[in-house]
């Protein structure tokens, strides 16, 4: 990995700086800040997706984009839920960093490292009268904590000695109640506008077991709780969040300035990456994984960063994605159409050209000797001589796509037909001499001849050859299960359906078919990509893919975008 990912990518700076970058610039400038730390903060309760893909490219581009003045970006694991959080996400979240492009060094964090000190400013708000042990039932604080127009009502609890306080809230931690018996809160206004403020709970019971603590602790701190407290901790000079966080700024600050904290962070919000035909809730992702509508957090129609890894989609595209789509203040829609615009821009000009055929009809080349092998040179890459060139076998038995074919051929159609020309990818210029139909009248075979003299770009005088095809040789050529995605849902915002989410999935996402291949696809490496000529570009599965034994490739995107004309028919 090159030391900066501005090495590799430069496209990653942004052309003009965002509000963000204009503030951290700022703070350089004016030396409020003699460095600039940001963080990665995710939780470990599923797996990354897209959308945090904007966060990481922000938080670790500034931080590379101000190396110079030793600039860093922490990845830290807001481990504070033992229900919802395992290892099994803690890693997937490493490895989808690391694909993106990005390292952390050694500033790697957990939030429960932390919860000693949690802890300790807890009593210490408790200490200073800003917090106490509260005995209402989770239905009793709901009600009355008021709404928008009525302000919340007191606690019978509020008031409560401190030294009561403080001895319930150690038996809290031994273990002495069970969940839901007792929490902690912190005492802001009950009366505040901002509901985040009507005095909050920060620490709850749970005996739970902890991924990273075991069995340590049976209380822990609430996210609003320890956030503010560990930004501070690890010095973090800006804490960027999206803007769904703006309510509980007042929160973040009222923690900073109320605990012992070494520093004092700031919060800034920007707004979150939403894309069309696509839902981004960790919830409604993990029942899509657990009600087996997809196969699995990696599955390729699913918008974790593994699963569209596993699809095929380059890193690299996808952090330009996430600079064209920018830093606002403002939420919105991005077309996911744009996203896989970027993807095919990427494809096209690195990934190599590979023939397969997915509705073959069987060509016989009838003055083409039985049992001969001819080796045909053809440029991996029609852009990039530096490429090079594989060499393919042409035998007397070939596949082409059906479509190739017409019995009775349209105006502007340059491919096979009875008694016409065309030319195979890097190969001879055949003629049909005949065909041959099953009962139903479905072409089963066509018989051709190669033309002489036709190998590589030469075409006979008199001859008309307007259009060149894919084809695959039937004596070498192997079997391969293709997996045809599409996009998951049927409509534009599948949160808004009126029967629900699950009622827009696209019964056509996932359509499976056995293809014919060319031979070296067939021992292709998983991962190994490509562009599928004249069909789209295509990723050997990381995990089914046997080379060998049993090809698997999953398509990453078609040519062109053809879904706005499906959607429009």
């Amino acid at each position: 990995m090159p030391d900066s990912i501005l090495d590799s990518a430069p496209d990653l700076r942004p052309a003009k700086l965002d509000f963000i970058r204009e503030i951290i610039t700022a703070d350089l400038a004016s030396g409020k800040h003699a460095t600039t730390i940001t963080r990665f903060p995710p939780e470990p309760n599923g797996y990354l997706h897209i959308g945090h893909a904007k966060s990481i490219c922000l938080n670790f581009g500034i931080a590379q984009e101000n190396a110079a003045s030793g600039a860093r970006c922490h990845l830290r694991f807001d481990d504070t839920n033992p229900e919802k959080e395992e290892l099994e996400y803690v890693e997937s979240i490493k490895t989808d960093v690391k694909w993106l492009g990005f390292d952390w060094g050694e500033y790697l964090y957990y939030a429960s490292d932390y919860f000693e000190f949690y802890y300790q400013c807890a009593v210490h708000l408790i200490e200073q009268g800003k917090a106490y042990v509260e005995q209402q039932s989770a239905e009793e604080m709901r009600a009355n904590r008021g709404n928008l127009t009525q302000p919340g009502v007191h606690s019978p609890h509020r008031d409560r000695p401190l030294k009561e306080s403080l001895d319930l809230f150690a038996r809290m931690r031994a273990g002495d109640f069970k969940e839901g018996e007792c929490v902690l809160r912190a005492k802001i206004d009950m009366a505040s506008p901002n509901l985040n403020l009507r005095d909050p709970v920060i620490y709850r019971i749970l005996h739970a077991e902890h991924h990273n603590t075991g069995s340590a602790w049976c209380i822990y701190p609430m996210y609003d709780f320890a956030h503010p407290l560990e930004d501070a901790l690890e010095h973090i000079t800006h804490s960027l969040c999206t803007l769904e966080f703006e309510n509980h700024r007042p929160l973040y600050d009222w923690f900073i300035d109320n605990c012992p904290v070494p520093s004092k962070p700031r919060q800034i919000e920007f707004a979150r990456l939403n894309l069309s035909y696509t839902i981004m809730s960790k919830r409604k992702l993990l029942q899509l994984v657990q009600e087996g509508h997809v196969c699995g957090w990696d599955d390729p129609r699913l918008p974790t960063l593994s699963g569209i890894r596993r699809r095929g989609y380059p890193a690299a595209a996808l952090r330009h994605f996430c600079r064209r789509v920018g830093i606002t203040k403002f939420n919105g829609t991005t077309d996911v159409a744009l996203l896989e615009f970027d993807v095919r821009d990427f494809l096209n000009s690195s990934a190599p050209r590979r023939m397969a055929v997915l509705d073959p009809l069987k060509v016989i080349l009838e003055n083409h000797l039985p049992g001969t092998l001819e080796q045909v040179d053809i440029p991996n890459h029609p852009q990039n001589p530096d490429a090079g060139v594989r060499q393919v076998t042409l035998s007397r038995e070939i596949w082409i796509e059906r479509d190739d074919f017409m019995e009775v051929p349209p105006k502007k159609f340059y491919r096979l037909g009875p008694d016409r020309h065309v030319r195979l990818r890097g190969a001879h210029i055949i003629r049909c001499t005949s065909y041959e139909k099953d009962a139903d009248g479905k072409v089963t075979l066509v018989r051709a001849e190669v033309l002489p003299g036709t190998l590589g770009a030469s075409t006979p005088e008199g001859v008309e050859c307007r259009a060149a095809i894919h084809w695959v040789d039937a004596t070498h050529g192997a079997d391969a299960e293709l997996r045809i995605y599409e996009r998951l849902f049927s409509v534009e915002d599948p949160d808004a359906a009126e029967g629900g989410f699950l009622s827009v999935i696209n019964p056509q996402s996932l359509t499976t078919i056995t293809a014919k291949i060319e031979p070296c696809l067939a021992t292709a490496e998983p991962g190994f990509a490509c562009q599928f000529e004249r069909i789209g570009y295509f990723v050997a599965d990381s995990a089914d893919h046997q080379p060998g034994r049993k090809p698997v490739f999953n398509r990453t995107v078609a040519l062109r975008d053809s879904w706005a004309k499906k959607a429009g028919a």
